[in-house]
């Protein structure tokens, strides 16, 4: 913070975004709040608190170190690791209640041998994207019997929408996992989530699902989100000074040259800060108004053109709201995924309630 840049985290808004969804699909059993990637850039077990408190009763995250660091604040609330953990591992997994995704037959193979008592296991189905999970009935089914007759308990199943707001590819995939699991008994099998966000927002409940995964929704960000979804992460800093150059070029490279006399404000943020150097060009706000970004982004600091109304210490909103947020994600071409998580530890979260 001394620096006076950090990333303010708005956890009301976070559980605004989280108790409009669930008013909304109420029809599930088991609401997943997926917290990977530091909640997506929102770091803090305070925010994973205010996803459970919220009405999520499930988490899910990508790595058991993930899911061993929540365990150090939070032992009543499963959580479901996405990814494969290592055999070596799977101990912990007991220990600390967590539960682990099967996503190949070679896999579960291993895990067999190891004949661990009171692991929980979710079979992960791969209906297309081609990334993890069982890939034929044929899997499915042995999978499924190979469980069925050992020490594991198979709590779940799932599958994952790459392309959700493609209704062919989608309904394709809703198909698919349908005729990949038509040789076992679903209903023997107390969850089952086919769904993240987008897909559950513009998809019918499945009869036979019960459960959802919260990810970018909690954020306000998903594509399918309306206004009644708030924004929950803003990045802040301030001017340390301000330069009048006249006709001169500004950073490294001299990629920027003032073509008549101008001010240039020195913002303590960068590249190093998740503020990649594509971010060149893109508006940064300052009391309200829009200023672009000038020359290359520094490791620890970045240019502003600004005006005469701009003043030292003015307060620079870096990122400023979700309509922002994507305009970001437009200029690098990329998600607004990309764009939240990008912003290191080296930025300090600030929580709000207000």
């Amino acid at each position: 913070m001394f620096r006076n840049t950090y990333v303010e985290i708005n956890l009301k808004n976070i559980k605004h975004n989280i108790k409009t969804f669930i008013n909304k699909y109420n029809n599930y059993q088991y609401y997943f709040g997926v917290v990977k990637a530091d909640c997506y850039g929102h770091f803090s077990i305070m925010t994973v608190k205010s996803i459970i408190e919220a009405g999520c009763n499930y988490l899910a995250v990508s790595s058991l170190d993930e899911a061993l660091e929540i365990r150090k604040y939070i032992d009543d609330i499963p959580i479901l690791c996405l990814e494969t953990i290592n055999t070596s591992y799977l101990n912990l997994c007991i220990k600390n209640n967590i539960t682990i995704t099967i996503s190949n037959m070679d896999y579960l193979e291993k895990i067999l041998q190891t004949k661990l008592d009171n692991l929980k296991v979710h079979l992960k189905i791969d209906t297309g994207m081609n990334r993890l999970g069982l890939r034929s009935k044929e899997e499915v089914t042995q999978s499924y019997h190979l469980i069925k007759n050992s020490s594991l308990y198979l709590e779940g199943i799932y599958t994952h929408m790459y392309d959700a707001l493609n209704e062919e590819v989608t309904n394709k995939q809703f198909a698919k996992f349908v005729d990949m699991t038509s040789d076992i008994n679903l209903k023997e099998i107390p969850i089952i989530h086919l769904t993240a966000s987008t897909a559950t927002m513009k998809y019918p409940k499945k009869d036979f699902v019960n459960g959802c995964r919260l990810g970018i929704i909690m954020y306000g960000l998903s594509e399918l989100a309306d206004e009644s979804y708030l924004s929950t992460f803003k990045v802040v800093s301030n001017i340390l000074q301000i330069n009048k150059v006249n006709k001169e070029t500004v950073g490294y490279g001299g990629l920027y040259k003032a073509d008549s006399p101008s001010l240039v404000a020195v913002i303590p943020i960068g590249y190093a800060d998740g503020i990649i150097r594509k971010n060149t060009e893109r508006n940064v706000y300052i009391n309200n108004k829009p200023y672009p970004i000038v020359g290359n982004i520094c490791m620890d600091m970045l240019f502003v053109l600004v005006d005469e109304t701009v003043h030292v210490n003015d307060q620079v909103l870096i990122i400023k709201d979700n309509t922002h947020i994507r305009e970001i994600a437009k200029h690098l071409d990329t998600i607004p995924y990309e764009v939240i998580c990008s912003i290191g530890k080296r930025v300090p979260r600030v929580y709000v309630e207000k």
